[in-house]
């Protein structure tokens, strides 16, 4: 569990709340179900209209990301890397072959490109394409919140002029006018607040996790052009420091 990102959502939440208070507001006046109905809802609405299916459900299926962020790697993969030098330095790249099996789907493509001999520059070039792959299609997952963030503030003013209206039509009976004027201003705050308290850090957060995804499979890449290129262990090693450190 990532409690940064618990406590951080849980004080832009209280921090709102807590300034309504002082100010004298209620936290009843702030909960109007047809005014989020129309802020969710329709921001998704839109969200899915500009995406492809896959895609949207990708990036929702990310969402937990923020929250319980995928297992560090960085250490295991050192360790892995150090067992995959020595075997190809003690008994061939043949020997290889016993590290595929329940790997990562890009490692264990590039272990078999290696096993089979397939050039070094062939090796990176076709795991370059393999990243560049993967990073377009998790980033426009992740990008589906951004646009979340971008559609949700305009649908709730459209909130706001669809409770305006429901005032209008009731000016002759004063007993539904509150509801009517609540839901126009509690729109506009669910938009606002959602988009900048949600959905952008959200998508910055899922951005951030992809990168250093990317940026991992960016040094397993050299790593295995190292394998295939025969070079010294050394320079293996190096690029385990530097898995190590950059991240």
């Amino acid at each position: 569990m990532d409690w940064a990102s618990v406590a951080g959502l849980v004080l832009a939440v209280a921090g709102i709340l807590v300034g309504h208070s002082l100010d004298g507001g209620r936290f009843a006046s702030l909960v109007q179900p047809a005014a989020f109905a129309i802020v969710v809802v329709g921001t998704f609405g839109a969200v899915l209209l500009q995406s492809e299916r896959r895609t949207f459900t990708r990036g929702l299926a990310m969402l937990r990301w923020v929250f319980v962020p995928p297992r560090g790697e960085r250490q295991k993969l050192s360790r892995e890397i150090a067992l995959w030098s020595l075997s190809a330095r003690r008994d061939g790249l043949l020997s290889l072959e016993q590290y595929m099996t329940k790997a990562d789907p890009f490692v264990e493509k590039g272990l078999r490109l290696v096993v089979d001999g397939i050039h070094p520059d062939k090796v990176r070039s076709l795991l370059e394409h393999e990243i560049n792959g993967y990073e377009f299609a998790q980033r426009q997952a992740a990008r589906i919140w951004e646009s979340a963030a971008g559609y949700a503030p305009t649908i709730g003013i459209l909130g706001a002029v669809l409770g305006l209206i429901h005032v209008m039509e009731n000016l002759s009976d004063p007993a539904r006018l509150g509801s009517g004027i609540a839901v126009a201003f509690v729109s506009t705050v669910y938009g606002v607040g959602l988009a900048n308290l949600f959905f952008y850090p959200v998508g910055n957060k899922l951005k951030a996790i992809v990168s250093d995804k990317v940026a991992q499979y960016e040094i397993l890449t050299e790593v295995f052009y190292d394998l295939a290129s025969g070079d010294h262990s050394r320079v293996v090693d190096e690029r385990v420091a530097s898995l190590l450190t950059h991240h």
